[in-house]
């Protein structure tokens, strides 16, 4: 067995054009915070002419934007085809159909029924299990003395999670994971060239013939999953069409997944590249809570969001057009200084932590009760049963994902 040797941290990203299509450099996409300290310093509502956007950095005003501005920006299958883009429709379809991107009305009732899952009580009596799965899943790697702690812990952790909440066969989990990083790509990134767009199409075909199939199951067995309950619910006295069920199912298996496996993996780097900080949280458990909610601050899932201006205004001395793209970067809020001071140091006592990592306003993550208590209990689990977790010397790469952001893997181990 070869020792556990600690790697070079990243290093910083290079001066460019002040764009967020830097990001699309691996340098900048693996310490994207100098260009959004840049941003947020030298034009904090920036026209990017790479993007056709605004991009907006100031905690406040990305605050405005998540609580104002629309959420309804996804074109129609009719609108793509109209500029050549006619294979891209059957996502359209179901995008239009999704909660992410659809304002009040529509929104508040998918929002309603999709929240039911996810309050805290249910969340809180998940709270053994999940401790369950945690432990059974470092147990299986503990005598090798190292893993890939995404494979091996953060995705697999969600995945089963999630399916159990959505009620199908928890041996499907490895599948959903794979058809949720597919349909990330469309959500979090600014470029989709034709062979994400043609991936991202395959695995919706496959998703949309798997919970038709399911929902088959499900009306023969009923069961008290998520899918389950959106099939039987009443909207003003209508039922949601199967349409609608397998557009919600498909984007809140999305988030359930994405978030909590970044959420993972982003914070154990993160303690690990703060030695003392990570000595302070193994030593003191209690501060599991409050480190999770800095760990989200300090290396955010969701990077970014778009929207829409609601009509002409101005935002940050700058006049928005009625219906100019508006991109709030939560990563770079969550470190502006006139929020959280030294917002750069990772510190897990930060009082009044009120980080964007799950949203704001009316589209709030549901879904947060239960990322933050599988971190908890994720966290925890890792440094009472590895309490000589290191990095391995193997070179650290970033998700091709643009605005959520995580690791492709994460190697490491707790022998020398």
């Amino acid at each position: 067995m070869t020792a556990c040797t600690q790697p070079d941290a990243a290093a910083p990203a290079h001066a460019s054009a002040l764009s967020l299509y830097q990001l699309l450099d691996p340098e900048v996409l693996a310490n994207p915070y100098p260009l959004y300290h840049r941003l947020r310093t030298e034009d904090p509502t920036h026209w990017d002419h790479f993007l056709h956007a605004w991009v907006v950095t100031r905690y406040r005003d990305v605050v405005r934007i998540l609580t104002d501005f629309t959420a309804s920006r996804t074109p129609t299958a009719e609108q793509l085809a109209s500029i050549g883009l006619s294979d891209l429709g059957p996502i359209a379809q179901v995008m239009v159909r999704q909660m992410l991107f659809m304002d009040a009305p529509g929104h508040t009732r998918l929002r309603g029924l999709c929240s039911q899952a996810f309050t805290p009580r249910r969340v809180d009596a998940l709270r053994l299990h999940i401790q369950e799965i945690a432990d059974r899943l470092l147990a299986q790697v503990e005598a090798a003395g190292r893993m890939d702690l995404i494979a091996d812990f953060a995705a697999p952790l969600p995945a089963i999670v999630t399916a159990e909440m959505l009620g199908v066969p928890i041996s499907d989990h490895s599948q959903l994971k794979i058809w949720s990083a597919d349909f990330a790509e469309m959500l979090g990134n600014f470029q989709h060239n034709p062979g994400r767009a043609m991936m991202v199409l395959r695995s919706l075909r496959e998703m949309e013939s798997y919970f038709q199939a399911r929902i088959e199951e499900l009306r023969r067995n009923p069961n008290e999953g998520l899918i389950h309950s959106l099939l039987t619910a009443r909207v003003d006295g209508d039922r949601l069409s199967e349409q609608e069920v397998i557009a919600n199912t498909i984007v809140t298996m999305v988030g359930g997944q994405e978030t909590t496996t970044n959420l993972i993996g982003n914070g154990t780097l993160s303690l690990l590249r703060n030695p003392a900080v990570m000595l302070t949280l193994r030593e003191n458990l209690s501060l599991i809570p409050s480190a999770v909610e800095e760990l989200l601050r300090y290396e955010s899932p969701s990077q970014h969001t778009a929207r829409l201006a609601p009509e002409d205004l101005e935002l940050g001395g700058k006049k928005i057009r009625k219906r100019d793209a508006v991109i709030a970067v939560i990563g770079a809020a969550n470190r502006d200084p006139e929020v959280f001071p030294d917002p750069d140091r990772l510190d897990l006592s930060r009082a009044d932590n009120r980080h964007l990592a799950f949203g704001w306003g009316p589209h709030f993550c549901f879904g947060a009760p239960l990322a933050r208590i599988e971190g908890q209990i994720a966290f925890a689990a890792l440094l009472r049963r590895f309490p000589k977790l290191t990095l391995e010397a193997a070179p650290l790469v970033w998700r091709e994902n643009l605005g959520l952001r995580g690791l492709k893997s994460l190697a490491v181990c707790w022998r020398g």
